[in-house]
């Protein structure tokens, strides 16, 4: 449980870029989560240009880290696999349990790593589609920095016995 324990988001970087086989397990990982009815709705952009990670970075007040980022992951929402005769979306679960795998991955691999939300964020969400040229039925979901940390991974207890209930509230 020490990449559940250690997991901060981590923000700055050293100017050192990440290796296409840390990437290649990032996503990896990702893929490895659950979904709704198993429909993997997920598709990944792995950004490294400068310009592309300061126009990212742009769009959102708190995507800043995206541009100081050696690399940065788009996650996307591919709706085109989703079952069009359901009114629910169970997309954004499936797609938060996908980030959360590269964040704990990228502590494996002694990476550094913090999301940033875009969805459900209209605005942000726009500029991201414009931006990246994004086909009809793909969504970006998040952003997620990743690089050299220039502080560490620590141990943050946060455990609150008090927000755990038994059998009812």
């Amino acid at each position: 449980m020490n990449a559940i324990f250690t997991r901060r988001s981590i923000r700055d970087y050293l100017d050192q870029p990440v290796e296409k086989e840390k990437i290649k397990r990032l996503l990896r990982a990702a893929m490895q989560a659950p979904s709704a009815h198993n429909r993997q709705p997920w598709e990944f952009l792995v950004v490294t240009d400068r310009e592309a990670k300061a126009q990212l970075a742009a769009m959102s007040p708190y995507a800043k880290p995206a541009e100081k980022a050696p690399c940065v992951i788009v996650v996307l929402a591919n709706e085109n696999v989703l079952d069009k005769n359901s009114d629910i979306k169970w997309w954004p679960q499936d797609l938060g349990a996908c980030t959360q795998n590269i964040l704990l991955q990228a502590v494996e691999e002694g990476l550094g790593a913090v999301w940033m939300g875009f969805y459900p964020r209209a605005d942000r969400c726009n500029a991201a589609i414009e931006f990246l040229r994004l086909p009809e039925g793909i969504l970006p979901f998040c952003l997620i920095a990743v690089g050299y940390g220039k502080q560490e991974n620590h141990f943050t207890d946060r455990f609150q016995a008090h927000k755990i209930h038994y059998e009812q509230y």
